[in-house]
């Protein structure tokens, strides 16, 4: 660095690397067809020869297989093993 440059950022220590997963909602494919049956009940009256048809497709939709969770991340166990190249001997206990 050249004299009278910024300072560098020096990070805290960090016993162990590890990242929190982001909270994400997972979307149900159903919800577009309820939001449908509502709607026709809303403005039927709640009569169900007007809105039947929607009401089976609500029922296939709910009675199928649910979608396959996402599979999990990998990047805490890469972390892991990295680990002992990112933090100096002098830190490890």
């Amino acid at each position: 660095m050249a004299p009278g440059g910024p300072k560098p950022i020096r990070l805290p220590p960090l016993n162990t690397l590890r990242v929190h997963a982001p909270k994400q909602q997972t979307e149900n494919p159903c919800i577009a067809i309820m939001s449908t049956v509502l709607a026709c009940w809303a403005s039927a009256g709640y009569s169900a020869a007007g809105c039947a048809s929607l009401e089976n497709q609500l029922r296939q939709c709910m009675d199928g297989p649910k979608p396959a969770p996402p599979a999990p991340s990998t990047v805490n166990y890469h972390l892991k093993r990295m680990q002992k190249h990112v933090i100096s001997q002098g830190k490890r206990k």
